[in-house]
């Protein structure tokens, strides 16, 4: 959830889109290493932070993603933008790993995490004391390669079309561990983020909202 720290101006209508182009297909790696679908230039711009061993975030993926692209994304009349926000050594193995595809195919690798969360956040359980040291000692690479290999993320990835090779590379990227850890620091600090999912609309923290449920009536309330 996010903390609002000031009231906000009653938000304005966003103007209308322009009509005929689907929208859901136009993918970019932004700047700070986050992914943008949708149209880059939308009047109503949303913004997601997420975890991926998070089970709030799979849950909101499952209850919104097609009516986010079908009514949101696709005409254009809103993007939205995924933030990691890391929690924990496995978070960032899937997060590195969701960055070793082309943006083109982002949305398709991050939404088979998270609908498919259920199926290896149990091997956490189940794992024994020697794995689970593996996770946290040594440099990232042997880190995150362990937690890839324990949690069967190679076969996910093989499935989109990575081999095991480059998703080894992608898992050894010290640059980007470090720039999504940043990222995590900067968005507790600058954006009141304090667990996860949390949203913001053109730039605004939404307080209080974590579900669909919530987030739904206050998107409704800038595009209609």
């Amino acid at each position: 959830m996010v903390a609002n720290p000031a009231q906000a101006a009653p938000p304005k209508k966003a103007p209308a889109a322009p009509a005929g182009r689907n929208w859901n297909q136009t993918v970019v790696r932004t700047a700070r290493d986050s992914f943008l679908l949708g149209n880059p230039n939308a009047p109503v711009k949303l913004v997601e932070y997420i975890s991926y061993t998070c089970p709030h975030c799979a849950h909101f993926t499952q209850e919104a993603d097609a009516q986010l692209r079908l009514g949101f994304i696709a005409p254009g009349k809103g993007s939205i933008e995924v933030r990691n926000f890391v929690r924990d050594p496995i978070d960032l193995t899937v997060a590195l790993l969701t960055h070793c595809v082309p943006p083109a195919q982002f949305w398709q690798t991050h939404l088979m995490f998270l609908t498919r969360q259920d199926d290896w956040i149990g091997l956490e359980m189940t794992a024994s004391p020697a794995q689970r040291q593996r996770w946290i000692t040594g440099p990232l690479a042997s880190r995150t390669r362990a937690i890839a290999s324990d949690f069967k993320f190679y076969d996910m990835m093989a499935s989109r079309g990575v081999s095991r090779t480059a998703a080894d590379r992608c898992l050894a990227d010290e640059g980007l561990a470090n720039r999504l850890a940043a990222g995590t620091k900067d968005a507790a600090e600058k954006d009141y983020v304090e667990g996860t999912p949390a949203f913001m609309i053109n730039g605004l923290p939404l307080a209080g909202t974590a579900s669909w449920a919530a987030l739904k009536p206050q998107l409704e309330a800038r595009i209609n």
